[in-house]
């Protein structure tokens, strides 16, 4: 396999005017290139996080992982195993994680022994407006915050064809990566890709992320449109129940697939 040598795309979505605008037209087509070539891209935008506001939540994240142990213990959801806190030793890697759903409500700002306060979210689009149907939106539950403390590192994800490493780090203050979630490419029917990522660690000085994860509804079945169905495109993964897939990858039979999804709900 080779070495990093491609990069993702950079795609500026600043001042992209009305939806029907032919700038807005030509980034939408930029984007669904991307996300089915490379399944991901680097968004830029003119002050997409204000240095304040970037302070303010570093700081934030930095106070949360130095909270005691048996603190951040207490931020655990028993039915989604993903979605509770994370220490270096229950984990492979050396990298500690905690996620906390529903992070923008502010029943959960108030009541979660973990949670930092609220942070200020950037708007995503209007899917609906933007031709992605009620069938996807009304499975949205909430926006999920995925922190992360791990030792210096390079986010990396792998190319379509398996031969090389991609690096997926912002290249800007005002950029972010945006990537495909598994469950996207079961519901576009394996039209977009989802890429396979690592995080290259050395040295042994500490890296914080963030990550914004939209996930469905509890009891959510995801489940492939009729119209994305057809004779060039045969259903490749049946109906899924989305936090039983989502358990199922944290089984040694989900970690021992190369392909999760696959191996779950292959039509």
């Amino acid at each position: 396999m080779s070495c990093v040598s491609t990069k993702l795309p950079l795609i500026d979505l600043s001042n992209l005017g009305e939806n029907d605008s032919p700038r807005w037209e030509s980034t939408e087509i930029q984007i669904l290139e991307a996300l089915q070539e490379y399944g991901g891209f680097e968004a830029t935008y003119i002050n997409l996080i204000p240095l304040e506001l970037r302070k303010s939540v570093g700081d934030g994240i930095r106070q949360l992982f130095d909270l005691s142990l048996a603190t951040k213990l207490l931020n655990k959801n028993p039915h989604i195993p993903l979605h509770s806190y994370v220490s270096r030793n229950d984990s492979d890697a050396l990298v500690e994680s905690i996620v906390i759903d529903g992070a923008l409500s502010p029943h959960v700002v108030e009541t979660s022994p973990t949670s930092c306060g609220p942070i200020k979210a950037i708007p995503l689009p209007d899917c609906e407006a933007n031709g992605v149907g009620e069938s996807l939106t009304r499975k949205i539950h909430r926006r999920t915050y995925q922190l992360h403390r791990l030792l210096l590192s390079c986010p990396e994800i792998i190319s379509k064809d398996g031969k090389t490493w991609i690096p997926a780090d912002p290249t800007s203050l005002d950029s972010i990566i945006v990537m495909v979630g598994t469950t996207l490419r079961a519901w576009t029917n394996g039209r977009l890709h989802d890429p396979f990522h690592r995080v290259v660690v050395s040295g042994d000085e500490t890296r914080y992320t963030i990550g914004l994860v939209t996930v469905a509804k509890e009891g959510c079945v995801i489940k492939t449109p009729e119209e994305l169905v057809n004779e060039d495109h045969p259903l490749l993964y049946k109906p899924f129940d989305y936090y039983k897939f989502i358990n199922f990858t944290t089984t040694d039979a989900g970690r021992a697939s190369p392909d999760p999804l696959k191996e779950y709900c292959e039509a």
